[in-house]
């Protein structure tokens, strides 16, 4: 049955309008920050006859308890979908337009079509349904935490593929963030091709290197 909410708080409470009843999905996306790899989007739709306990941010969870949660949503919501915008579309588009892209996608992708989608922070992306940007949306509404875990698992996952492929630069450790240990890969090593040629410290090593 078409379920009214999937948030943790009553939607009056969160400012939400409500016109009607109807599906509601929760997007979320992982990676905007990294210097390698694509950004990823998930949306959910919950079975509210099916809780899920613990959902949470995905940043507050462990490695482990992502997982085991990845696997509970999947089994449990109602549809979900994880879909990717690779690194040429960052490079070409921008990662605000990238990410807005797999978000879209994301939705188009669920195999019930949502009534309303709620999406965290506070941009929308261009739907064919009406949404609603929250801010800090991951640890208030449901849907986007269990959006949130999807994401981010898939991503980490990604990632350990990268680390295989290119293991001088240990992606499965840093999940292609800026950290000093993946700089020091960069200035040593130059970029890969998962590289973001786009972000700034990327670029500074391609250029340092054609001179």
């Amino acid at each position: 049955m078409p379920s009214r909410k999937s948030s943790k708080a009553e939607p009056e409470q969160l400012g939400l309008r409500w016109d009607a009843p109807g599906l509601v999905a929760g997007v979320d996306e992982a990676g905007r920050g990294p210097l390698a790899g694509p950004v990823v989007a998930a949306a959910v739709i919950l079975d509210e006859l099916q809780p899920i306990r613990g959902l949470a941010d995905s940043k507050q969870l462990t490695a482990r308890r992502r997982e085991a949660l990845f696997d509970e949503i999947r089994a449990k919501a109602l549809a979900c979908c994880i879909a990717e915008a690779s690194v040429e579309e960052i490079d070409r588009l921008n990662i605000l337009q990238a990410t807005m892209l797999a978000m879209r996608r994301a939705v188009e992708g669920l195999r019930l079509l949502p009534h309303k989608v709620l999406v965290d922070g506070n941009r929308l992306p261009v739907l064919k349904m009406p949404g609603e940007a929250i801010v800090k949306g991951d640890s208030k509404v449901a849907a986007i935490s269990a959006a949130s875990i999807l994401a981010k698992v898939h991503r980490d996952r990604l990632c350990d593929l990268l680390h295989a492929a290119h293991p001088a630069y240990n992606f499965a450790g840093h999940k292609g963030y800026p950290t000093a240990e993946h700089l020091a890969a960069l200035q040593q090593h130059g970029a890969c091709p998962a590289h973001r040629r786009s972000y700034a410290p990327v670029r500074a090593v391609i250029e340092a290197g054609q001179r």
